[in-house]
């Protein structure tokens, strides 16, 4: 199967997209195929309803991927209570043609103690563009994003690293389950 993460983040560090970098690791370990775009690395124009955008090579990118992708992951900080503004416009570019039908985990790392408001609304934007939602999120805060950070060795201990380590496993691996049982009934 195919996957891909998009990352909604404006930061170059962000432990949003580093958290779904992480995610397409364990998918690889699964022996899926599975890749990342990074809106701060390739950022798509402002979406204009009126305008053809056809000629931007990174917008091409992003809408041959998603819609090649067997199942995607959303990734995304939360601002002011809601999903990135790089990953909404990105999503409006795409549309139901490229969601329909298909498995999507919404994942999210927040300065605050959880990203609960920005899934809540990306499950909703989802449902709208005819994808399918998985049952669970991903979802780091706090401490739990040290993980994540630029900086982190591998060798430290922070609070809860077992706990989400053992969340984010017993997360991906439902939604590779669900993805599958998708994809098997597609063909």
């Amino acid at each position: 199967m195919k996957f891909i993460v998009v990352a909604g983040s404006n930061r170059k560090n962000a432990t949003s997209t580093r958290l779904g970098e992480y995610v397409i690791q364990a998918i690889h370990g699964q022996g899926h195929e599975a890749s990342l775009f990074d809106l701060y690395q390739t950022p798509v124009p402002f979406y204009a309803a009126d305008e053809k955008l056809d000629d931007d090579l990174h917008l091409a990118d992003l809408k041959a991927r998603v819609l090649a992708a067997d199942a995607i992951i959303l990734a995304t900080p939360e601002y002011h209570g809601s999903i990135s503004g790089v990953l909404k416009n990105a999503l409006d570019h795409l549309g139901q043609s490229y969601f329909s039908g298909k498995p999507v985990l919404s994942i999210s790392s927040s300065g605050g103690a959880v990203g609960v408001s920005a899934l809540l609304q990306l499950q909703a934007i989802v449902r709208n563009m005819h994808g399918i939602n998985a049952s669970e999120w991903i979802s780091i805060g706090g401490a739990q994003r040290r993980r994540f950070e630029a900086t982190y060795d591998g060798y430290e201990e922070y609070e809860g690293s077992q706990d989400i380590e053992e969340r984010i496993q017993r997360v991906l691996g439902s939604f590779l389950h669900l993805a599958e049982a998708i994809t098997s009934a597609r063909k």
